[in-house]
Formats: C-alpha cells, sequence, structure tokens
C-alpha cells in the first residue's frame, strides 16, 4: 500500500528537472516555470514586433534577404507561443491530455522551428554571397518567385527530415523534457542523431562558414584594390561610390553575420550535449534543461541583434512607435485647445 501511494504521489507530482525552487503550496517546479514563461513573453513580444516594423518600414523590403528574416520572425514566434505548453503543463493545465503523445508533437514542432531557423540563416549567406560575387547577374538568379520557392522548401525540408521521430525512430531534442515520459521513456538514438547532423546542422554550419569567409575576403580585396587607386592617383567619383557601395555591403554582411554567430553560439551546448547523449558518454537532467532553454533564447536574440544593428530597422521602430503614440498626442492637443483659446501668436499652426 505504501509503495503504491507513493507511485501515485510520484507520477502526480510535478517532474523538476533542477530539483530546484519546489513550492508545495503551488504544487509545482516555480524555478523551471519562471525560466519558461520568461523566455516565452520575451520571444513572442521581441518577434511581434520585428514583424509589425516590416510590415511598418517600406525601405526593408528593398532587399532580398529581408524575406528570410522575416520567414525567421514568424518561426521564432511560433517558438514563442509553442513554448506555452510546458509551462501550462506545469501549472496542471494540460492533465488530460496524453502526455507521450504531447511531448512527442511538442519536441517536433520546435525543432522544425529551429530547423527552418538554421535554414534561413543558411539561405541568407547564399544570397549575400551571390549579391557580392555576381553583383550584375543577382537581379536574374534572385527573383521574388525564386525566394517564395526556396521559403517553401525550407518548411517543407524541416517537417520531413524530423518526421521519422514521430514513428519511433529516435528523439528530435531535449524541448520536451518537462514532461516525464520525455525523460525518463524517450531515449535518443545514434543513427537518427547521426542523420539530423548530416542533412541539418553539417551543411548549415558549412555554407555558413564559406560563404561569410568568402564575402570577407572579397570585401578585404576590394577595399585594398580601392585605397591603393587611391594612394596612386587620387579621388575619383567612381571610386567613392565604389568604396561606399562596398562598405555598406560589408556592414550588412557583418548584421547578418552577427545573428548568425549568435545563433551558432548559443545552440552550440545543445548540440554537442545532444551528440554526447546519443553515443551514451554523458547524461544529465539539468544540463539538458539549461542547454535547450538557451539554445530557445536565440528565438529573442534574433530580433535583438537585428534591431541594434540596423539602422533602417531603427527607423522603422521609431516610425512604429511614433505612428502608435501619435494619437494621443493629438488627443492631447485637442483637450487643450478646449481649455480655452490661446493667443494668436501663440496658437500653433496645426488646427486639432
Amino acid at each position: 500500500m505504501n509503495s503504491s501511494s507513493s507511485d501515485v504521489n510520484q507520477s502526480s507530482s510535478p517532474f523538476c528537472l533542477l530539483g530546484l525552487g519546489y513550492s508545495y503550496n503551488l504544487n509545482t517546479c516555480v524555478l523551471e516555470v519562471s525560466v519558461i514563461l520568461f523566455l516565452t513573453i520575451l520571444i513572442i513580444s521581441g518577434n511581434l514586433v520585428v514583424i509589425f516594423v516590416f510590415h511598418c518600414a517600406p525601405l526593408l523590403h528593398h532587399h532580398t534577404t529581408s524575406h528570410f528574416i522575416q520567414t525567421m520572425a514568424y518561426a521564432d514566434l511560433l517558438v514563442g507561443v509553442s513554448c506555452l505548453v510546458p509551462s501550462l503543463s506545469l501549472l496542471h493545465y494540460l492533465k488530460g491530455l496524453d502526455e507521450e503523445l504531447t511531448c512527442k508533437v511538442f519536441v517536433y514542432v520546435v525543432s522544425v522551428l529551429k530547423s527552418v531557423s538554421m535554414a534561413s540563416l543558411a539561405c541568407i549567406s547564399v544570397d549575400r554571397y551571390i549579391a557580392i560575387t555576381r553583383p550584375f547577374s543577382y537581379a536574374t538568379l534572385v527573383t521574388p518567385c525564386r525566394l517564395r520557392v526556396c521559403i517553401g522548401l525550407i518548411w517543407l525540408y524541416s517537417a520531413l527530415i524530423f518526421l521519422p521521430s514521430l514513428f519511433g525512430w529516435g528523439k528530435p531534442g531535449y524541448h520536451g523534457d518537462i514532461f516525464r515520459w520525455c525523460a525518463t521513456s524517450w531515449q535518443t538514438d545514434p543513427g537518427f542523431s547521426s542523420f539530423i547532423v548530416a542533412v541539418l546542422y553539417a551543411p548549415a554550419t558549412l555554407t555558413v562558414c564559406f560563404t561569410y569567409g568568402s564575402i570577407f575576403l572579397i570585401c578585404r580585396q576590394h577595399t585594398r584594390k580601392i585605397t591603393q587607386r587611391l594612394t596612386r592617383f587620387g579621388p575619383q567619383g567612381n571610386e567613392r561610390g565604389e568604396r561606399g557601395e562596398g562598405c555598406l555591403d560589408k556592414r550588412y554582411a557583418m548584421v547578418l553575420f552577427r545573428i548568425t554567430s549568435v545563433f551558432y553560439v548559443l545552440w552550440m551546448p545543445y548540440i554537442v550535449y545532444f551528440l554526447l547523449e546519443s553515443a551514451g558518454l554523458y547524461c544529465h537532467l539539468v544540463v539538458s534543461f539549461l542547454t535547450t532553454w538557451l539554445a530557445i533564447s536565440n528565438s529573442f536574440c534574433n530580433c535583438l541583434i537585428y534591431s541594434l544593428s540596423n539602422s533602417m530597422f531603427r527607423k522603422g521602430l521609431g516610425r512604429l512607435f511614433t505612428s502608435l503614440f501619435s494619437p494621443c498626442l493629438e488627443l492631447d492637443c485637442c483637450t487643450e485647445g478646449r481649455k480655452g483659446p490661446a493667443p494668436s501668436s501663440q496658437r500653433p499652426a496645426q488646427v486639432c
């Protein structure tokens, strides 16, 4: 009787990966819920701002990479929305759902969304590489129709490569280890982990390294040639234009390179732990939780880095806030006008 009652209590009590911050009054893992809810709010709010700014700033659409940035923003927004699932589970709002099915679907969805982000970053690097190496044929090579097809293939490819995990072949990640079944009954498979590395992690990483390495090498050679011409022949109008255009391409490439670098810095601990656990070399619940949610925090870092690094995005963000607060300013103007007529010399030119 004692053993059966203890099993019931264990199954009804929350599964706290960190083992700290458990509240008997709330019957939940306070620390885990706090971390997940905090990241969820940041991810949803940050990516909503990015999406609104892109809709309000037409200048951002001049770059073809803006389509991939928007794709990443939508994918990261869905990551934030899906992160509500473990939070609601820890708060006992999902008691009626099957834990195994919920775990598998949640892990699959988050894995697909993060694969979309990784593939989009690789496509952005290829797009910038084509723009710098083939500037005259870029408009014919990269068309809006091909961009839409590429984005559609990214979503389709990401959905297909993780599909075997729903049918019992391996575990794609640790995003669902908040659920007890995910941590204790769903084990990683070395074959499936090798498959994910071969079809996603390795190609995306090699593509990014090759393209950005070539871009910075080309920009450096271009800048050196222009500097040598200026030293020998003095400044000329066309060389100034080439220099400004080359610097602009390099600055924009640096913005995208920062986003890519932060992505891999935050995801590398997760990938390393995923490979170590799949090989049976190391397994720890606390490490799996920390590396997982460190990687998921990248969904907020993308919009933060882009907003701080891109001047056009900052202008669009300022225009968005101005449009939001301008009705309030007009309302204040109108209410001040009702208090009494001002002298003609002090009346504003704008009529409320």
